[in-house]
C-alpha cells in the first residue's frame, strides 16, 4: 500500500508522513493535497490567539480532553516560533500539552512559523485540511502569540477565541484595532489574579458597540486554565457561536470566502515560483538592480521588462 492509501485507511504513521510532506512542500505536495482535500470540510476549526503568556496552551489542553471525553476526535496544531538553529518549532514536542489520552483520540502537531507573519505557519491551512480528511472532528489551532499581527487566523478557522489576562486591561484600547476585531469569543484567563473583574467590565463596555451591530453576543468568559475552571462554559460558548454561524448562513459564506482566498494564495505561490525560476539566470536582473540603485530606472518599469523577457504575460495597468 502507498502512504496515501494507508492514510485513507486510518494509519497514523501515514498521517504524520503526509503532514511532514505537505508542511515541507516537497515535490508533488499539491498533488497529494488535491487527493486529500475533497475528503475535508467536516471538522470544526477553532483558533486560539492572544498575547504570549496568556495560557493558550493550557486552555487548549483542557478543551481537548473535554472534547475527547465526549467521544470526539481532536487534533491540535500548535504554531511556535522557528528555532534559529534547526528551522523547526522552537517548543518541539509541545511539552505544555500534557496528560493526553493514549488512545489516539487527540493528535498534536507542533509547527514552526518559518518566518511567516500573522501568527500562523504558512502551511497551517494545508495541515488542517489533512487532519480534517483523516477524520478529526475538531481542529484546535493555537497561534504563536505575537500580538496584533495574528489576524490571518480568521482565514483558517470557523471560530476565533482571543485569550487575555487580567493584566491586559491597560492594553484593551491598543488591541481593539487588531485582536479585538477578530474574536468571536473572549477569554480572560488566570481569573484568580487581581483585576479580573475590571478587565471583564472593560471588555464588555468595549464590546457593546460591536454587539449593537451584530446579532452575535461576543461573550466574555473568565477562566482558570491551571485549575480547569470554566472550561465547560468556554466550550459551550464556542459551540453556540458555531451554531449561530450555521443558522445565520455566515458559516457557509465564511467557508466560501476562505476557499476563494485559498485559490488566490495558491495562484500567487505558483506564479511567484514560476517567475523566480524563469528569472533566476537572467543577467538583466543584476543590471536592472544597478540601474534602479543609480536612479536610472524604477522597479515598475523593470518588472514589466523582465516579464517580457520571461515570456510571462502578467501585465497590469
Amino acid at each position: 500500500m502507498t502512504t496515501l492509501e494507508r492514510f485513507f485507511d486510518g494509519d497514523q504513521s501515514a498521517l504524520a508522513r503526509i503532514i511532514s510532506f505537505v508542511e515541507n512542500r516537497e515535490e508533488g505536495y499539491q498533488t497529494v493535497l488535491s487527493r486529500v482535500y475533497p475528503k475535508s470540510g467536516k471538522a470544526l476549526r477553532i483558533g486560539f490567539t492572544g498575547p504570549p503568556g496568556a495560557g493558550k496552551s493550557s486552555l487548549v489542553n483542557n478543551i481537548s480532553k473535554v472534547l475527547a471525553s465526549e467521544g470526539k476526535r481532536v487534533a491540535v496544531i500548535a504554531v511556535d516560533p522557528t528555532s534559529p538553529f534547526t528551522g523547526g518549532a522552537l517548543l518541539g514536542d509541545r511539552v505544555r500539552l500534557t496528560d493526553m489520552p493514549i488512545d489516539g483520540s487527540i493528535y498534536i502537531r507542533s509547527m514552526a512559523t518559518r518566518g511567516s507573519t500573522g501568527g500562523l505557519a504558512a502551511a497551517t491551512g494545508n495541515v488542517a485540511a489533512v487532519l480534517d480528511a483523516f477524520g478529526y472532528e475538531y481542529i484546535l489551532i493555537e497561534t504563536v502569540g505575537v500580538g496584533q499581527i495574528e489576524l490571518d487566523i480568521v482565514d483558517a478557522c470557523d471560530s476565533v477565541v482571543v485569550v487575555l489576562v487580567p493584566e491586559s486591561g491597560d492594553a484593551i484600547q491598543t488591541l481593539k484595532a487588531g485582536l479585538m476585531e477578530i474574536a468571536d469569543v473572549f477569554v480572560v484567563n488566570k481569573a484568580d489574579r487581581p483585576g479580573v473583574d475590571n478587565i471583564v467590565m472593560e471588555l464588555n463596555m468595549t464590546l457593546d458597540i460591536r454587539r449593537e451591530k451584530s446579532d452575535w453576543e461576543h461573550p466574555v468568559v473568565a477562566t482558570e486554565a491551571i485549575n480547569n475552571k470554566n472550561t465547560d462554559k468556554l466550550i459551550e460558548k464556542v459551540k453556540n457561536h458555531v451554531e449561530f454561524s450555521k443558522t445565520s448562513g455566515r458559516f457557509e459564506s465564511h467557508r466560501k470566502a476562505q476557499i476563494r482566498k485559498k485559490i488566490y494564495s495558491i495562484l500567487a505561490f505558483n506564479v511567484n515560483g514560476m517567475i523566480r525560476e524563469k528569472l533566476a539566470h537572467l543577467t538583466d536582473v543584476d543590471r536592472a538592480v544597478s540601474d534602479i540603485y543609480q536612479g536610472k530606472s524604477d522597479p515598475y518599469t523593470v518588472s514589466q521588462e523582465l516579464l517580457k523577457l520571461s515570456d510571462i504575460d502578467l501585465s497590469f495597468s
